[in-house]
């Protein structure tokens, strides 16, 4: 009998259930459920309704049900850093905030003047950025009635099987887990006032969760689900299904962020990467993924919106495509662009301090933020080189990102290497990929990478040298440092 797998891959702005029933060593899939996810204002703070994406994980099973299969197994992958808080008779303490909500503003310099940031840096290998979950937990103020921890996909999990996990490829998003010892990190748990009894027990990617409670749910026909707590970090997922062969390559997982980095055996938390703000985040089968956080398709789904969609995100592209190259740009990773009230405006305020032309047509809105991200993928990437020592060749770009074929080629061009793009479902794939080395579909992630080459199309993008690359290059650099030095 063919084994049926199901990834609930959800993300900041949508969410959906994919289903594979592999034969041959190749992979299917198939969307059942797509919805849209989101965070919004409630009691004094941007939440996530939580109660909704349940609803729509049921929804999806139904569908599942409905297509004829009587039995699954199931993996659920979200964005890191994220919780929830649960009291003492296991209940949500309140809806989880989200990571762009503005209660972490000053966290970094607050929670400075109590544990040194580079010692911070030593401990975990994770970066610096004020969402993280050390953060959101110094200014946590309802930590005084809260039993346990769960981070999203873990709470999700337990709100379908009433287990409680928490798995290590998202757990090290926190900040809270010691890179050399793989465990909590008690000096940084009592900064916080908080014990180790918070969380519950650390979880290898490929582990059995338990069973769907179906008796919960009675309102939903579903079929027996077994629920896999696979590599819940949405990029862990990303970076496991990435078709890489050897060991000169890098990866950009893009979609709302985009993640630039390297597979490693250990990581790196020396001076020079703390100082390049690099992080360590733990991926499948205890590798480490060494990799920068850039603001990624965030930035042009928020123009879009601004815009009432009046354009596609290909349209956009196609007319960015018609502008002059390097006009002007930003700084991707500025903190106005986290959370703007308005992306258009924020895009043009920047211009305007650093004296350039003030992109204000959708094609120079466009051209600007594609130009921005193929510079700093390039920038970036000359600082992974240095600090891995790898000589990278080949750059994998996967995830909802790879489908946009000219930023792919600017990237390819600003970064002189050859781009591989695909598979769009990156994250979805890895989650089926780990649920399926967990049930013995595939032996090895090199054999379902290599299933995954096989069974999904790579386009290529070779670099094309244009003089301007080098200038616009610099002008990003000066452009960037300015405003860090201000």
């Amino acid at each position: 009998m063919v084994n049926t797998y199901v990834a609930v891959d959800i993300g900041a702005s949508s969410g959906r259930l994919m289903l594979s029933q592999p034969e041959n060593g190749r992979f299917t899939l198939e969307e059942v459920h797509r919805f849209k996810n989101g965070f919004s204002e409630y009691e004094g703070a941007d939440r996530w309704n939580t109660g909704f994406l349940l609803e729509n994980m049921l929804i999806g099973l139904e569908k599942v049900k409905r297509a004829g299969i009587n039995e699954c197994f199931l993996g659920i992958d979200t964005w890191g850093v994220d919780y929830c808080l649960l009291d003492k008779d296991q209940q949500a303490v309140n809806p989880p905030i989200s990571y762009r909500d503005c209660r972490t503003e000053k966290a970094i310099e607050e929670f400075e003047k109590h544990f040194s940031l580079a010692e911070l840096y030593r401990k975990t290998g994770i970066q610096l950025q004020s969402f993280n979950t050390i953060f959101q937990l110094f200014k946590e103020d309802s930590l005084d009635v809260a039993d346990k921890l769960l981070l999203m996909p873990d709470y999700l999990g337990y709100l379908l099987t009433g287990k409680m996990a928490l798995e290590k490829t998202n757990a090290s998003t926190m900040q809270l887990l010691n890179l050399a010892t793989r465990k909590l990190d008690e000096d940084l748990l009592t900064v916080l006032g908080i014990q180790k009894e918070l969380f519950p027990k650390l979880t290898e990617p490929g582990t059995i969760l338990g069973a769907l409670k179906k008796a919960d749910f009675p309102a939903y026909d579903l079929p027996d689900v077994t629920v896999i707590t696979i590599a819940s970090h949405d990029t862990a997922s990303a970076v496991a299904a990435t078709p890489g062969q050897g060991e000169n390559w890098a990866y950009i997982s893009s979609g709302t962020w985009s993640l630039m980095g390297v597979e490693l055996e250990e990581g790196i938390s020396t001076p020079e990467a703390f100082d390049a703000n690099f992080t360590n985040e733990w991926g499948v089968q205890g590798t480490i993924r060494f990799l920068k956080n850039i603001m990624g398709m965030w930035l042009i789904q928020e123009v879009a919106r601004m815009q009432d969609y009046c354009y596609s995100y290909p349209e956009l592209a196609e007319l960015a495509s018609q502008e002059p190259a390097f006009q002007s740009l930003i700084d991707v990773n500025d903190p106005r662009f986290l959370n703007p009230k308005n992306m258009i405006e924020a895009v043009q305020e920047f211009c305007r301090e650093t004296e350039q032309p003030i992109p204000e047509t959708a094609g120079e809105l466009a051209r600007c933020i594609y130009d921005s991200l193929a510079l700093c993928y390039a920038i970036e990437l000359q600082k992974l080189k240095k600090i891995t020592g790898k000589d990278i060749r080949v750059l994998h770009i996967v995830g909802g990102g790879s489908n946009n074929t000219f930023l792919n080629q600017l990237t390819a061009n600003t970064c002189g290497i050859e781009v591989l793009a695909g598979p769009d479902e990156a994250t979805a794939i890895g989650n089926l990929l780990v649920q399926m080395v967990a049930t013995q579909g595939f032996g090895t992630l090199a054999e379902g990478r290599e299933s995954i080459k096989q069974s999904f199309e790579l386009k290529q993008y070779m670099p094309h040298f244009s003089k301007e690359i080098p200038a616009a290059l610099l002008k990003y650099q000066t452009l960037t440092n300015k405003l860090v030095t201000q």
